[in-house]
């Protein structure tokens, strides 16, 4: 019986999407300090100060996101559980004998899944991926499949080798 597991977790760690943000963010803040502490109008057509105060929720809540969202993958020998935090509560499970097909594989985020984090593709399924694109393909028996997204691709096919000896 084949003991082994393997665990990751991964958050949004892109450096490009943390300038982005605190970019916006700033702009933001500072046109809020403009025109409500300031009172200089903010832009040709300013917003009033109450919709101003209310959009900065927008950014905010998108920071806030993505400091909390991380994708949880665990591979053992009962199937595959992952849970993509906070959109789900409780993690998912793929029982391998559901399973017809599972490897890791190389694949376009952008062009057949519109990008990452929680993706619906028209033909290739459903992924959940942080970055990169390097993941676990799953093939169920159903015909869905299911892209799982890995920052350690190396550790995940070795782990692969090692369970399919078992």
């Amino acid at each position: 019986m084949n003991n082994l597991v393997y665990k990751e977790i991964q958050k949004f760690h892109q450096i490009w999407i943390w300038v982005l943000l605190g970019l916006i963010i700033g702009l933001w803040a500072y046109g809020v300090y403009q025109q409500i502490f300031l009172g200089q109008a903010w832009g040709s057509k300013p917003a009033s100060n109450t919709f101003l105060l209310l959009m900065s929720i927008v950014p905010l809540t998108i920071f806030i996101l993505l400091l909390v969202m991380r994708l949880e993958t665990q591979i053992n020998k009962e199937g595959v559980y992952f849970r993509f935090f906070p959109f789900h509560k409780k993690r998912r499970f793929v029982d391998w004998n559901d399973v017809s097909k599972a490897y890791v594989r190389e694949y376009k985020p952008v062009k057949e899944y519109g990008g990452w984090g929680l993706r619906k593709g028209i033909k290739s399924g459903v992924a959940y991926n942080v970055s990169g694109k390097i993941g676990l393909q799953l093939e169920l028996k159903n015909g869905t499949r299911i892209l799982i997204g890995t920052s350690h691709p190396k550790k995940m096919e070795t782990f692969f080798k090692e369970f399919n000896k078992g």
